[in-house]
């Protein structure tokens, strides 16, 4: 035990070295948003309602109500802090790596080489897109309900106990309830029968009261009619996820992209997931797919090594099972995400191996000791090299956690180690926005649109940049264009009316503002900024139904007091119009254009001194408001008794 537990504080220590950085870490635009930042139901903690959504809702294309329980109470305790996120998904990765070391020690009694296929799980590079990035909580949870899977059933093929079955099965549930990779654990389940549970030969068993009895090799038939509900449950998580990538529109139909050229690329990237293993350089985290490799000669060559490499296994079979074991491992919990069903237009994904290269890993841990000669030093040089690998490992890996900082780092280095990235160029685009750096944006949003001139989305931000630096017409082109071909995109409504109402053109902007409306009734600033160009086109009483409906849905939007107070003065009812400023202000004492505008409704109605105290605020909270200082030295002059014939009319802010 002191062994084992030596072993483990070993595992943690390095596994910490590499990924503590991560606390630094922030979110990411990839699928961050739909899944914690952006998320109405995630930030609602653990309410009735979120528990209800998780378990009725396919969001982001997938039934997974475990992942989102797990974003609700990390809401819970961390808000919108990253920091925790991102601990929360280290500490599953360790309890992941600790199971797994436990695991493949009691079932095969051989500590060093379940340690490092422990170690390797840990801290190989390609294990830093499951843990460090937020959205890919899914890989980890279902992991952990993996391994608690594994250490159910062996204790049930030890003991043959039903509630060891029954636990067995409810880990598998809970872990397809978090992402749905899991549907090939079961086949996995009857690799483990064969090796190194052995339960197709005859083995010693020890009974309750210790002694020991001869245990007859159970037939293949038997093993898999045992796992027979294991395979209904995967089934029924299958079924559901199909059902919930097809109403999401992520499944591409053979039309799109044919069968043989899904066959393809899943061959290419059998062989590139075992070469990034080997050689883990480049990393990126989206990996556009190539037309020209997937219906080149790398496919058969790809395909001829995957053939000759199964015909070796079966071939050593009988001396060494766990290489068929750990190849099949391999091969079979990759097809869920291999491509054959494509969701998504990724061609491969580093975070598609954190369960599948463990049957790699057990190959190499059994594998090389059994090759090399019985020799006096051989136990050192197998601690030494597998010490050495572990460390340049750790090195690599603990590099690719930093590329993960922020997203420019992470999408910058994406788009220098792949070709035709479009992906990287559009979330790379965004981040520089963000940041104002609105022609290296520019030059991104344009490579994302020469790359996929389809997408909408690419058009509406490129058409966001453009707007910012005052290129209404070339913005206007883009809206125009991302409308073309996602009618009913509404923020691309709302941007061209912004755009048009800048140029004037009110009566084309209010035609988009409607259309927004139409699309989503309930948004309070749809309805401001459609007041706005109402009023604008002598539509008063028309704007104040539209400012009095965005009040209805947020009593607190300051912008929509000062606005209905604004039309409310043009009215001449300076009585609502005060109360509309007055309760901007109550919401946000320092709003400087609400004191101005309260300032002329008073000094309308004669109440200069109060008028005064207004703009002085305002001047206060704004020393460079021109109009403030205007209109406080009209108040002065009036209220000191000059007729301040020839001062400046008293003017609102907007």
């Amino acid at each position: 035990m002191r062994r084992e537990a030596f072993i483990c504080l070993i595992l943690i220590a390095a596994t910490l070295a590499v990924f503590w950085q991560v606390h630094d870490h922030g979110f990411i635009y990839l699928d961050d948003p739909g899944y914690v930042t952006e998320n109405i139901q995630i930030q609602k903690g653990l309410s009735r309602e979120s528990v209800i959504w998780a378990f009725t809702n396919t969001h982001m294309g997938f039934w997974t109500p475990l992942t989102w329980l797990s974003f609700m109470l990390d809401f819970e305790l961390f808000g919108l802090q990253p920091r925790g996120y991102h601990l929360t998904n280290l500490l599953l990765h360790i309890a992941n790596t600790m199971l797994l070391f436990l695991v493949f020690r009691r079932m095969t009694q051989r500590p060093w080489q379940s340690a490092f296929v422990a170690a390797l799980f840990a801290l190989h590079p390609l294990r830093v897109e499951s843990v460090v990035w937020v959205t890919e909580r899914k890989d980890v949870l279902s992991a952990f309900f993996c391994m608690l899977t594994m250490l159910a059933y062996i204790r049930y093929s030890e003991q043959f106990r039903p509630y060891q079955y029954l636990l067995a099965l409810l880990a598998l549930a809970l872990g397809l309830m978090a992402k749905p990779m899991l549907v090939t654990l079961p086949f996995v389940l009857l690799l483990l029968d064969y090796w190194p549970l052995g339960r197709l030969q005859s083995r010693q068993i020890s009974g309750e009261t210790g002694w020991q009895a001869q245990e007859k090799g159970l037939s293949p038939f038997i093993l898999i009619l045992e796992k027979l509900p294991f395979f209904v449950v995967a089934a029924a998580c299958t079924t559901v996820t199909y059902l919930a990538h097809r109403s999401a529109g992520y499944i591409q139909s053979m039309a799109v992209l044919p069968f043989e050229a899904r066959l393809a690329n899943a061959l290419v990237a059998y062989v590139s997931y075992i070469g990034k293993m080997v050689w883990p350089q480049n990393l990126a985290v989206f990996y556009p797919p190539s037309a020209q490799t997937l219906l080149s000669w790398q496919a058969a060559v790809a395909g001829l090594l995957l053939l000759l490499i199964t015909l070796g296994v079966i071939l050593a079979n009988r001396r060494r099972p766990y290489l068929v074991v750990g190849w099949l491992w391999y091969l079979g919990t990759l097809v869920p995400v291999i491509g054959l069903v494509q969701a998504g237009s990724q061609a491969m994904a580093d975070r598609f191996t954190y369960v599948p290269l463990i049957g790699l890993f057990i190959m190499i841990a059994w594998g090389v000791p059994d090759l090399l000669p019985a020799w006096r030093h051989r136990r050192v040089a197998l601690g030494l090299t597998a010490g050495t690998l572990i460390l340049l490992l750790m090195f690599c890996t603990w590099r690719q956690v930093q590329l993960w900082r922020n997203n420019i780092t992470l999408f910058e280095h994406a788009v220098n180690v792949t070709k035709d990235n479009y992906v990287a160029h559009i979330n790379l685009g965004g981040a520089l926005a963000e940041q104002g750096k609105l022609d290296k944006a520019i030059i991104h949003f344009s490579a994302g649109i020469r790359l996929r001139p389809e997408i909408a989305g690419t058009h509406n931000n490129l058409g966001n940049v453009l707007a910012s630096k005052g290129k209404l017409d070339e913005a206007i082109v883009h809206y125009a264009e991302a409308l073309r071909i996602q009618p009913d995109y509404a923020d691309a409504h709302n941007n061209m009316a912004v755009a048009l109402a800048r140029m004037g053109k009110l009566e084309e902007a209010t035609s988009h503002y409607h259309e927004v409306l139409r699309l989503n009734p309930n948004s309070a600033e749809t309805h401001n900024n459609l007041a706005v160009a109402l009023v604008r086109l002598g539509k008063i009483s028309e704007a104040i139904g539209h400012y009095g409906r965005a009040l209805e849905l947020e009593p607190e939007y300051t912008e929509a007091h000062n606005n209905m107070g604004n039309a409310l003065a043009e009215l001449g009812n300076l009585d609502a119009a005060v109360a509309s400023f007055s309760e901007a202000l109550k919401i946000r004492p320092t709003y400087w254009k609400a004191h101005n505008n309260l300032g002329v409704a008073l000094a309308r109605q004669g109440k200069l001194e109060e008028a005064i105290g207004h703009f002085e605020e305002a001047l206060r909270l704004k020393p460079d408001f021109e109009q403030a200082r205007k209109n406080l030295y009209i108040a002065s002059q009036e209220a000191g008794g000059s007729d301040g014939s020839s001062a400046p009319s008293q003017s609102r802010a907007k």
